[in-house]
């Protein structure tokens, strides 16, 4: 986390408008939304897009498997020091198939012992893209095991959870109830 208070308060239920409300759908009948989404809906053309864009990334439309998938988006979480993105995805990712060494390993790199030939290209390709936007022709050769999709979805996954990140950490959107801060994501000021 990097700010001890949002910079943009998420909605209450009572600020929310007729709409906002509709587009929250079930999640506000249930009364279980995230704070990035009572942050995001604020700006309702931008909540809707981003939904619909948000919602391929995490969908079974995105070629890579779950476990792939949030592997990337937790390294990118991680490069990005959002905590907030972090502590949400540690959950989606142990019910996708990561293990607690494993999601404690993300945070060491694609170098760290244990991982796979294919998991490690992935985390150097997550390593290149949050630092110069492009992956080298070497961590490229390293991805053959993948299909011309799957590297373009991870490629499309990496850029929309740094979207993501610089949402949260700059609008300061703060744990939900129920996570916890990773205490080395904990830059607080």
């Amino acid at each position: 986390m990097r700010l001890k208070a949002p910079r943009i308060a998420p909605l209450s239920n009572e600020e929310m408008s007729e709409e906002q409300k509709q587009m929250m759908g079930e999640r506000f009948d249930r009364n279980a939304i995230f704070n990035v989404f009572r942050t995001i809906a604020r700006a309702p053309k931008a909540y809707k897009a981003f939904m619909h864009w948000g919602g391929y990334i995490l969908s079974g439309r995105n070629d890579l498997s779950a476990r792939d998938r949030e592997l990337v988006i937790l390294r990118a979480g991680y490069n990005w020091k959002s905590g907030y993105e972090w502590a949400q995805h540690v959950v989606i990712g142990k019910e996708a198939g990561l293990t607690d060494e494993e999601v404690e390993r993300i945070k060491a790199g694609p170098d760290a012992d244990g991982w796979s030939a294919i998991d490690a290209a992935m985390l150097q390709a997550t390593d290149e893209l949050t630092s110069d936007a492009f992956i080298t022709d070497a961590t490229w050769a390293r991805l053959s095991d993948l299909t011309d999709k799957q590297k373009m979805d991870l490629v499309m996954t990496v850029g929309q959870y740094t979207q993501v990140s610089m949402m949260l950490n700059s609008f300061g959107v703060q744990l939900d109830e129920g996570l916890t801060l990773d205490p080395d994501l904990d830059g607080r000021s």
